[in-house]
C-alpha cells in the first residue's frame, strides 16, 4: 500500500479553534470584550441549552461570568480570566458546536459541522459599540433555583420543576426577598459560623420561610434555625408536613402571632404584610431580641391615621381620602424607621418589588450598626414630627419605652 505525499503547493487546514481563542484573548487584553455565547450543545447534561459569558468584577478582580442557561433555571459561575479562557477552549467543540464572540471592534462566529469541520466568520460592527460595566449585573440573577424541592411542594413549580405560570409573580417576590436578605447579611454583624436564628411572623403558606432556610442551608452552607409563625392552624400543619417530608432540619412552624410566640433571642426578624400595629409588635420583638436584621413590609396604618391632625396649610391637599391614607402611611413608617435608627440600626425604606406584582410593596430594612450612635438629636426630631401632626401615641414607641429600650429626654 502506497501513500501519496501532499504536493508542495497544498496548504494545511486553518486552525479556526486557535484563531478564535486568540481573538477572545486579544479582546480581553484590550478591554474590548462584550459577550460570548456558546450554543448548539452536544454534551450529556440534561436541559442545558447554552452558556452566556460576560465580563464581571468580583472582589476587585476581573472575571468572566458564565451563565449556564437550562430549560427552567440559570446557574452562574464566575471564573478568573485565565481559567475562563481555558474553560472556553475546552468546551469547543467537545460540548458546543457554535461560539459567537462580540467585541468592541470585531465580531466572530466559530461553527462546527456534524463531521467536525470548522468554519470561522469575521465581521466589523456597523457602529461603535460600548463595553458594558463589569460590575456584577444582578438584574436577572436568581438566588434560588427552580429545581429546589420545596418549590414543588408549595405549588410554585410542577413535577418537572418548571415554573407554574400563575406563580410567576410569587417566584419573583421570593427571589427579590432573598436578594434583599443577602445584601443585608453582607453589611450586618451576623456571623455564619454558628446557627442563624430566624423568625418569620405571619408566615402564611411558608414561601419565604422555606426560601430563607433553603438559602442559608444550601447556598451559604450555614445552619439555620428558622421558625414560621402563623395564626391559621391549617397553614401551620401544611408547612410542618412539607418540612418533615423534605427533611428540612431546623425549620419549624408554630401556631400563634408575634405576641404569643416571642423568642428571647433572634438574629433575623421577618414580618411581611403584618396589619397595622402588628408591624410595631414585630419590630419591637426584633429589637428586644437583639436581631441583627429586621425586615418588615407594613400593611394598613389605622392607628396613626385616626390621630393625625393635618396642619391647616395641608388640608386642601389632604381633603382627598387617597392622599390622607398615603400621608398616614408615610408618617407611620417614617416614625418606625426613625425609632429603629434611635435603637442602633441603619434603616432603609424602599420599594420591595414592583407595583405590577403587589400593592403591598414597601419594605423597612434595618441592619444593626457595629457601633451605637447617640440618639439624642434623633429623638428630638421624632418628638417634633409627632407634635407637627398632633400624634399622641405611636405603638412602637410605647412598646420600646415600656421595655426601657428607648429613653426620652425630659
Amino acid at each position: 500500500m502506497s501513500v501519496t505525499a501532499p504536493s508542495a503547493s497544498a496548504k494545511p487546514a486553518p486552525d479556526h479553534h486557535a484563531r478564535f481563542i486568540e481573538l477572545l484573548q486579544t479582546s480581553l487584553e484590550q478591554n474590548g470584550f462584550i459577550k460570548l455565547v456558546l450554543a448548539k450543545y452536544v454534551g450529556e447534561e440534561a436541559d442545558l441549552q447554552r452558556i452566556i459569558i460576560k465580563p464581571v468584577t468580583v472582589k476587585a478582580q476581573p472575571c468572566l461570568s458564565f451563565v449556564y442557561r437550562y430549560k427552567t433555571r440559570d446557574i452562574t459561575k464566575n471564573l478568573p480570566l485565565d481559567e475562563a479562557v481555558a474553560t472556553i477552549a475546552g468546551l469547543l467543540p467537545a460540548a458546543f458546536k457554535n461560539a459567537h464572540l462580540l467585541a468592541l471592534t470585531d465580531e466572530a462566529q466559530l461553527e462546527y459541522s456534524k463531521k467536525g469541520k470548522s468554519s470561522l466568520f469575521m465581521s466589523k460592527p456597523q457602529q461603535l459599540r460600548e463595553v458594558p460595566s463589569a460590575e456584577h449585573n444582578r438584574e436577572k440573577n436568581r438566588f434560588l433555583d427552580l429545581n429546589r424541592p420545596f418549590l414543588k411542594d408549595l405549588g410554585v413549580t410542577n413535577a418537572q420543576h418548571e415554573l407554574i405560570p400563575a406563580m410567576s409573580r410569587k417566584w419573583k417576590q421570593i427571589n427579590k426577598f432573598i436578594e434583599v436578605f443577602s445584601h443585608a447579611l453582607t453589611s450586618s454583624p451576623l456571623a455564619l459560623d454558628k446557627p442563624v436564628r430566624v423568625a418569620d411572623f405571619g408566615s402564611g403558606k411558608g414561601y419565604l420561610t422555606f426560601a430563607i432556610h433553603d438559602y442559608l442551608r444550601n447556598t451559604l452552607k450555614a445552619e439555620g434555625e428558622v421558625t414560621g409563625v402563623e395564626l391559621r392552624e391549617e397553614m401551620v400543619n401544611l408547612c410542618n408536613t412539607a418540612a418533615a417530608k423534605l427533611e428540612h432540619p431546623g425549620l419549624v412552624f408554630k401556631c400563634g402571632d408575634v405576641r404569643s410566640v416571642a423568642p428571647s433571642e433572634l438574629d433575623v426578624m421577618i414580618a411581611l404584610h403584618a396589619c397595622d400595629i402588628a408591624t410595631d409588635y414585630a419590630i419591637h420583638t426584633g429589637i428586644r431580641s437583639g436581631a441583627s436584621i429586621i425586615m418588615c413590609s407594613p400593611c394598613c396604618h389605622k392607628q396613626i391615621r385616626l390621630q393625625i391632625q393635618s396642619p391647616a396649610l395641608l388640608k386642601p391637599m389632604l381633603q382627598y381620602g387617597l392622599h390622607l391614607g398615603q400621608q398616614a402611611e408615610m408618617v407611620t413608617d417614617s416614625l418606625r424607621a426613625l425609632f429603629l435608627e434611635a435603637c442602633g440600626y441603619e434603616t432603609k425604606v424602599f420599594e420591595f418589588i414592583s407595583l405590577d406584582h403587589t400593592n403591598k410593596n414597601k419594605m423597612i430594612l434595618a441592619v444593626k450598626r457595629a457601633e451605637p450612635v447617640d440618639p439624642t438629636q434623633l429623638l428630638v426630631k421624632i418628638q417634633e414630627l409627632k407634635a407637627f401632626y398632633q400624634i399622641s401615641e405611636h405603638c412602637l414607641e410605647t412598646l420600646l419605652l415600656a421595655d426601657g429600650l428607648l429613653k426620652l429626654k425630659a
